[in-house]
Parts: C-alpha cells; structure tokens; sequence
C-alpha cells in the first residue's frame, strides 16, 4: 500500500462530512458527558473547540444555561453551528483555544469535547480555559480512547497498519498524547486545577451495514478520513475489504461498536 511521503494534512473544514463521521457520536458522547458534571442551571458556560456545537446544544437542551459561547477556530465549523443552533442563549466565535478571546473568570463552566488532541500547545489550552472559569467553577473535557476502546478508528488503523507500517505513525492512538486517564489527570493538574477526577463515557456506536461504517471515512474530515483519501483507489480498495473481513457484523448486517471517551474534571 502505498502513502505520501509527507503525513497527509488533518482536514477539518466541511460540517456537512464530519457529522456522519465523527459528528453523530459526538452528539451521543456529550449526552453521556453532561450529566457527570452536576452543573446548576442558569449557568454561564464556554464552549472551547465547539467545531459543529454537538456539545454545545446538548448542553442548551439539557443543562438549562444562561448563557453560553462556542468557540472554535474554524470558520467553517463555527458557520455551520450558527446555522443549526438559532437560540438566543447561544453565541459562536472564532477564535484560538490558546489564547481565549474572553475575559478573565467570566464563566462558571469551561468545557472541551473531543479537541485537546488536536490543540498544538495542551498545556497552554487548559491554563486558559482554567483563566476563563471563575474561583469555584468547573473546567472538563473528554477525549475519545483512540489507543483503545474507540473501535471504529481501532478497526480502520489496524487494517491501515497491517497494510503499510507508515500508517502506524498516523494513527491517532500513536499519536496524541492525552488519550488516557492517567495523561489527562496530569494535564489538568499543571494547569493548577483542583479536585480531580476522571471517568469512561462508553456509548454505542452501531453501523447499518458496510456503507454506514466506510461512506463517512471518503469525507477526508480527521486524520483517518485524509489518509484514507491520500491513498491510490487500488490501494484504498485494499484498505476497505481488509476492514470489512475484521467487522464483527450482526445477522442483519449491522455493525454493533462502541466507543469509549475519557471525561476529565476538576475546580478552579
């Protein structure tokens, strides 16, 4: 199989191809998420790499806030949120989750989904999202368990790799550093934050049938979907057949999975 020298570019542009990726689960993944807090209504919260605000409107449907902010730094995804999520409750920005473009102790709740990995300087993020939140508020996140329980991405980067070993150093398991509890604890605790603690979000992530599974990875949103894409047709052919033999398919043809996030808290 083959691959371009240089690693394929993440693509993170179009909302309409992310959402049946990645998009889907993240909505299910925040419903999971929101309830571990314990947040009061009536809150103010902010929204750091909001990208197509699954986070965000499960948040204004289940967590009755005053107010809260999405900020991303693509303008694409930040469109594509204020297309979809007409609340007044609701404001969308584009901006850096290094270097916040909000005030100091502005918000009782900071939160992050499924973005940490993809920020250049972690440490950096979570210290402004720490700035963000007032004294006492709360500061979260959850990250997908790429390295392990994530399998719909393990089933893909383990064909991938099987296939071409230079895959390997594109999967995000390899790749990312805080996919782990253990990293997302000491994440949060460089950053000053107090009150610690960690959880698994399991959902499930089941598939119709072949097509649901491969369509959304032809998207080229992510690292697995701008690999796939970077590969000759020959090539990508091999690719799918090899991960539709590993499928652990039902007798109806579905595909069930789950997907695992790990959920990190803590006080400022």
């Amino acid at each position: 199989m083959d691959i371009h020298q240089r690693r394929p570019a993440d693509n993170w542009a179009s909302g309409d191809t992310y959402e049946p990726y990645v998009g889907r689960w993240s909505r299910r993944v925040a419903q999971a998420f929101l309830p571990w807090l314990a947040v009061s209504p009536g809150s103010r919260w902010l929204d750091v790499g909001c990208g197509t605000g699954a986070l965000t409107q499960a948040i204004l449907q289940r967590m009755a806030p005053q107010f809260i902010k999405g900020i991303d730094r693509s303008a694409d995804y930040v469109a594509f949120a204020q297309g979809h999520i007409q609340d007044q409750r609701a404001q969308f920005e584009v901006g850096d989750a290094q270097d916040l473009p909000v005030e100091t102790a502005s918000y009782d709740v900071v939160v992050s989904g499924l973005v940490l990995n993809f920020v250049p300087q972690l440490e950096q993020a979570v210290k402004e999202m720490s700035r963000a939140a007032r004294p006492g508020g709360t500061v979260a996140a959850y990250v997908w368990d790429y390295a392990g329980k994530m399998q719909f991405m393990r089933h893909f980067w383990n064909a991938a790799a099987a296939l071409d070993s230079r895959a390997v150093d594109l999967d995000e398991g390899h790749r990312f550093p805080v996919c782990s509890p253990q990293a997302l604890s000491a994440l949060f605790q460089v950053a000053g934050l107090r009150n610690i603690e960690v959880q698994a979000l399991d959902i499930d992530t089941d598939f119709k049938d072949f097509d649901d599974f491969w369509t959304p990875f032809l998207g080229g949103q992510g690292p697995a979907p701008s690999y796939a894409m970077s590969l000759s047709e020959s090539s990508r052919a091999a690719l799918r057949e090899r991960i539709r033999a590993a499928l652990p398919f039902a007798l109806d043809g579905s595909i069930p999975l789950v997907a695992r996030a790990w959920a990190v808290r803590g006080t400022c």
